[in-house]
């Protein structure tokens, strides 16, 4: 086309039409649906089935009488047109089946074809025999109501939604959309398996450890030396705070779990050693950390506790031990601030806790900064006591 000349441009004809949406008599919106008409081919059976259910399901829409008022559904997980398309009759005969819906009936055991069938009583026939079977299955299936269901059968799982079609207010027939989801059900039978699996395994594993921890404390009491008896005693308490995070995970569906219960109860086992009369409080929160973390933690934590009870105060002693948490906001995200911080006596001058010789304190760097990347401190506090400090990375919160 060269410049200057007139602009040539070929008008298509469109069919427009507009489909208000009512609800309780009110106008809520407006559907605009445009159709070529210049159309060049013969369209095929299934794409007339679509036009047609399409236009039924308008003038219910504009009469108000759809979506039905009475269903609640989540669209995203119900069946589309194009996973498989079934149009029924009034008597429930089956006037048109697409391919992926024959497909799926071919799946749940269906040798012949769909077309000419009661859909209601087909369904039915192809359903186990074994065990309780829904009545009202032939019916359902057969789209006298709107409903949602599954039916399993041969090696299937088929998810039917049936939707009656009423557009001048007489149920003319009914639509039923269906989807073959035998590979999703199938994957969420292994997930369920697997979950059980695994709370299975911890909960065997906490029963193995409170074994462990009985096996030594009966041990503890037939040593004479009291240093064994100790050494035996503190061990107990090491394999509780695991013990303690496997009976957690038990109890939960996926590998995190809430740590603030975990470091209570490690609270509260550990006061129960305390040679005085020291009272052991929480504050902030630890939320809930990954089963990686949290192990670990619960073990530095036993030790940090246990260290402060012994070696902090004195027989007839008493005193506060405090556990402090916070992460978000106040540190940087995806970091953990614990404080442990006690009124004892304090620190002895000099003291280094890298070069002391102390298991407990060995256990706590090598477990902070070897598993759980963070670092350790222990420090004199101004006023009276000693404070411990552990800055860990942790996975943030959703």
């Amino acid at each position: 086309m060269r410049e200057g000349d007139p602009e040539w441009r070929e008008e298509v004809p469109v069919r427009v039409e507009s489909i208000p949406v009512r609800r309780e008599g009110r106008v809520l919106g407006v559907i605009a649906r445009n159709t070529n008409l210049l159309t060049v081919r013969t369209p095929s059976r299934l794409e007339l089935t679509y036009l047609q259910s399409a236009s039924d399901l308008a003038q219910m829409i504009a009469a108000g009488s759809f979506p039905f008022p009475d269903q609640q559904m989540d669209m995203d997980a119900a069946p589309r047109v194009g996973d498989g398309l079934i149009r029924l009759d009034a008597d429930g005969v089956v006037q048109y089946a697409s391919p992926n819906a024959l497909s799926a009936y071919h799946r749940m055991g269906l040798a012949s074809d769909l077309v000419g069938h009661n859909l209601g009583l087909t369904t039915a026939e192809l359903a186990p025999t074994r065990g309780p079977v829904d009545e009202a299955l032939a019916k359902v299936a057969s789209g006298w109501a709107p409903r949602e269901f599954e039916v399993e059968a041969h090696d299937g799982v088929i998810q039917f939604r049936a939707i009656p079609l009423k557009p001048k207010g007489t149920r003319i027939g009914s639509l039923v959309l269906l989807r073959d989801v035998t590979e999703l059900r199938r994957r969420e039978r292994e997930l369920i398996t697997k979950d059980a699996t695994i709370r299975e395994i911890h909960h065997r594993v906490k029963n193995n450890l409170q074994t462990v921890a009985a096996l030594l404390r009966l041990q503890a009491r037939r040593i004479e030396s009291e240093r064994g008896r100790e050494a035996l005693e503190e061990a107990v308490r090491r394999v509780g705070s695991i013990a303690i995070v496997h009976e957690t995970l038990s109890q939960n569906l996926d590998e995190r779990v809430e740590f603030d219960e975990i470091a209570d109860r490690v609270l509260a086992m550990v006061a129960e050693i305390s040679p005085g009369k020291v009272v052991g409080r929480r504050t902030g929160r630890f939320g809930i950390l990954d089963a990686e973390v949290a192990t670990p933690l619960s073990m530095v934590l036993t030790e940090i506790l246990q260290n402060a009870l012994e070696h902090g105060f004195r027989e007839g002693d008493t005193g506060t031990v405090e556990v402090s948490a916070v992460r978000g906001g106040t540190t940087k995200e995806g970091r953990l601030l614990v404080t442990v911080q006690d009124d004892g006596v304090g620190l002895p001058e000099g003291f280094d806790p890298r070069t002391s010789g102390n298991l407990g304190l060995q256990i706590v760097r090598t477990l902070v900064e070897g598993e759980l990347g963070g670092s350790f401190d222990m420090v004199r506090r101004r006023t009276r006591g000693t404070q411990v400090i552990l800055d860990v990375p942790v996975r943030t919160q959703k």
